[in-house]
């Protein structure tokens, strides 16, 4: 077996067998840790101290119940929860929640409301509801976030300035004129401190910034203000952890009926809503960083809300603060490289160790440091990325109102709020229907915006017969929803303007949006990647006279000609009428001895025609149906000119359709196409100006942050690069092939041999990149993905490239496009020969969850 072929692939067969009546040779399963798993929970560990012990401060709980809270959130949601690497402790997003009760109930009965919850959660992951709980909109979600984000950065700014806060945002905005007379310059100067550190310790630049930025800057900013404060004999306020002897444990709940239920669901429903999103957000997070996909498992939402209900019983029985997934953790959780659910673990088992032992040291830490960390989280929490985001979707209503809610009134009843808003700007979406009718150069144009129910029937019914008879009309459909009662107006109305001898069009904001229309009416049907020959939008030509085609009165219908979709018996274009060659030409003869076709031409002038038809309806169907969509866009790119991130590099293949394969759009790629995605290296013997200047222009000039390299099944270039004989005329396109020679080379012994290539995957000549952990399938396969692998090394000799490099600013990428699966694959690492490569899948993601 070949030394590049991991031996895990038959292992996985024979690991179970073992000789007849005799014991298994392998003992019990070993725990092991990874690396990978110690340095990321250390990571983790260093961030979660810290904000910890500053949201315990925020709401008012002991401190020491942060710390319970991190441990029990890290030990039991790590070991239970069914996101693997979702970190879950103590989050701002329930500072909030938990501070109104506790000055409410007490502490020892929020402990108490902490275990009702969890029991709640573990009925709710029961019942497998977890997927509901993401229908609630993002809008409401941010909001609510944003607004306990407000509420948390309102009451630490006293504390920072040396006060104490009060118990709503309108006291503590009303309380900060008196604050600001009287503040203490000693807790002052330890917040300014804190936020300074916190602000620029990721921002140092060079060699010494990349260093120092794997140290977390919540971290140094808590220390640095501490060790400051120490040196300098600052008198100021600072942690007091009690003896654990005197820790308060939940007790029995003690208050009003319905207002303890209200508090176990708002805590229920902040905890689980926090949490799942967080688990989602994590997927995206494995799913985008090279190699993790396959090694962990896609999150199981109800086995993580059971997990979380269980870390909440936990965590309320031992005194400690209410657990959710806390991004902020998660994410240097995945960034510092986990593999596994052990990292999340261990990292509750140091939080617990530092409680323990660390007790003399974390007494040291100011408050106002502490407070100023969680006010700098409370103002991350109002995101401008998620402002956007609902502006973008014309969603600022919902998120103000949540906000604005949560702000003033509490959690429970801001998101009560926003749900309403949500319910009624959904209403009135979907009742809100505008039409309208104009005319331009003849053609009477009917628009509709919104969705067509039976609510906007009289007025759709209204608009459209005040166009005259027999007119040509669009109806421009710019909704996805129709029902039936609409759908009837609409249709009746055009058979109707039809048999008057009008033409009518109807189009939608979706390519394939339209109306059964009669067989005489122009109208698209085909999607913008839609091949021109599946084109189902061309309008029926005139029959030719008897005889016109050579074949007499049986002679072929024009469709079979042109390839639009009137072939008599509905035969398929593949097929291809009787007398065709199964595209649609036919194979006859007329009596000059020259291919058949319409009125006397040739096939070929008949062919030259309908291609350039061809090219002027897909001109026009873009036109119609895409430009209206994209013209703001394309607008703002001419006035901005173009940033594209990515070089793409490809093949000239016309199936390789780069924009449609990526999901890009106007401005996202810079791409360069030449026969077999070749990089010339550098130099005047073997360099090619024409690439090195679109490679340096890329790079240099629109300072792009990647280069793709992307290969192809069935390439021609690299077939042509196996069959050629060496010698004979130099044509252009052997001297271009010529580039791709060292891609040959490392498939072959000796590349001076054309047939020293193996023939088999099987063979063990040789080493290959594997393709999602299988062999190539030939020779053809073997060599297209070499070449990425070598067009890769060539980007590296490019002067352009290796400067930028050097400085981090450029990362290079390969990629195999399998046209016939219709399936990408992204080579993982960074190999250096084609041994090292990997072709890993790329799955398809759910964006939507």
């Amino acid at each position: 077996m070949s030394s590049c072929v991991p031996a895990r692939a038959d292992s996985a067969r024979t690991e179970h067998i073992h000789p007849p009546h005799s014991p298994p040779t392998g003992g019990p399963r070993r725990f092991r840790l990874a690396g990978a798993d110690v340095s990321a929970s250390i990571a983790v560990f260093l961030i979660a101290l810290p904000l910890s012990l500053g949201i315990a401060l925020a709401t008012g709980a002991p401190l020491q119940a942060g710390l319970v809270a991190a441990a029990v959130g890290g030990i039991v949601v790590g070991w239970l929860g069914g996101c693997p690497l979702q970190v879950s402790g103590p989050a701002a997003g329930l500072t909030v929640v938990t501070a109104d009760l506790i000055q409410q109930y007490g502490w020892r009965t929020t402990c108490a409301i902490t275990v009702v919850a969890g029991i709640a959660q573990l009925g709710l992951g029961c019942l497998r509801v977890a997927r509901s709980a993401l229908a609630v909109s993002p809008a409401i979600v941010h909001g609510m976030l944003a607004g306990i984000g407000v509420t948390i950065a309102v009451a630490q700014l006293h504390i920072v300035l040396g006060g104490t806060p009060q118990s709503s945002v309108p006291d503590n905005l009303l309380a900060l004129p008196a604050q600001l007379a009287n503040l203490r310059p000693a807790d002052v100067a330890a917040s300014v401190l804190t936020l300074t550190l916190l602000f620029l310790w990721p921002r140092v630049p060079g060699k010494a910034g990349r260093l120092l930025g794997k140290l977390p800057a919540a971290l140094i900013a808590v220390a640095g203000a501490t060790a400051v404060a120490a040196l300098a004999g600052l008198r100021l306020p600072k942690v007091d952890l009690p003896s654990w002897s005197s820790h308060a444990l939940a007790t029995l709940p003690d208050g009003p009926v319905l207002g303890l239920v209200a508090a176990v669901l708002t805590t229920t429903l902040v905890c689980s809503v926090q949490s799942l999103l967080g688990a989602v957000a994590v997927d995206k997070l494995v799913s985008a960083r090279p190699g993790l996909t396959g090694r962990v498992k896609r999150s199981d939402l109800d086995r993580e809300l059971l997990g979380q209900g269980a870390a909440n019983i936990v965590s309320g029985s031992l005194g400690g603060l209410p657990i959710a997934g806390v991004a902020v953790r998660s994410t240097a959780n995945v960034s510092a490289g986990a593999v596994s659910r052990n990292s999340t673990m261990l990292h509750g088992v140091l939080v617990l160790i530092a409680t323990l032992l660390l007790v003399p040291a974390l007494e040291l830490i100011p408050l106002a440091s502490l407070a100023a960390l969680v006010m700098a989280v409370g103002l991350k929490m109002v995101s401008l990325n998620h402002i956007r985001t609902v502006t973008r979707h014309r969603e600022v209503l919902v998120y103000a109102v949540t906000t604005g809610g949560v702000v003033f009134f509490g959690v429970l009843e801001g998101v009560a709020l926003g749900i309403a808003v949500a319910v009624g700007v959904a209403l009135h979406r979907l009742t809100r229907t505008r039409i309208k009718h104009d005319e331009t150069a003849g053609v009477h144009h009917v628009h509709v915006r919104g969705q067509l129910t039976f609510l906007a029937v009289p007025r759709l019914s209204r608009v459209l017969h005040q166009v005259p008879q027999g007119v040509d009309t669009v109806v421009e459909l710019d909704g996805s929803f129709m029902d039936h009662a609409a759908y009837e107006t609409l249709q009746d109305w055009q058979k109707t303007h039809t048999a008057q001898g009008g033409r009518v069009e109807i189009t939608g904001r979706r390519p394939g949006t339209r109306i059964s229309e009669p067989a005489d009416t122009d109208g698209c049907r085909c999607r913008p990647w839609t091949a021109w020959r599946n084109h189902q939008c061309e309008p029926p030509q005139p029959t030719p006279p008897p005889g016109a085609d050579g074949q007499g009165e049986t002679g072929t219908d024009t469709d079979a000609v042109t390839g639009s979709p009137g072939r008599p018996g509905g035969q398929s274009e593949a097929d291809g009428p009787e007398g065709s060659d199964g595209r649609g030409k036919p194979t006859g003869t007329g009596a000059t001895g020259t291919p058949s076709g319409l009125g006397g031409l040739s096939a070929r002038d008949l062919a030259r025609g309908i291609s350039g038809r061809e090219l002027a309806r897909g001109i026009s169907a873009f036109q119609r149906n895409t430009a209206p969509l994209v013209r703001g866009e394309l607008a703002r790119l001419a006035r901005e000119g173009q940033q594209p991130s990515q070089l793409f590099l490809t093949c000239a293949d016309s199936r390789v359709v780069t924009s449609m394969i990526t999901s890009s759009g106007p401005g996202d790629l810079f791409v360069v196409r030449n026969v077999g995605n070749l990089v010339p290296l550098p130099g005047e013997e073997s360099g090619d100006d024409s690439v090195a200047a679109a490679i340096e222009y890329a790079v240099d000039v629109l300072k792009v942050r990647s280069i793709t390299v992307c290969g192809h099944s069935g390439c021609g270039a690299m077939q042509a690069l196996l069959s050629t004989e060496p010698g004979g005329a130099q044509t252009p396109l052997k001297r271009w092939l010529r580039h791709g020679l060292p891609s040959l080379a490392r498939l072959r012994d000796d590349p001076e041999s054309p047939s020293g290539a193996p023939e088999s995957p099987s063979e063990d000549t040789e080493c290959w990149p594997l393709l999602a952990g299988r062999p190539p399938a030939d020779a053809a396969e073997r060599l297209c993905l070499a070449n990425v692998v070598q067009q890769l090394e060539h980007l590296r000799a490019h002067d352009a490239v290796a400067r930028a490099l050097s400085a981090g600013d450029l990362e290079l990428h390969g990629m195999y496009f399998h046209v016939g699966e219709a399936q990408a694959y992204l080579l993982s690492g960074d190999p250096v020969s084609a041994a090292d490569g990997v072709f890993e899948l790329v799955l398809e993601t759910d964006l939507t969850a």
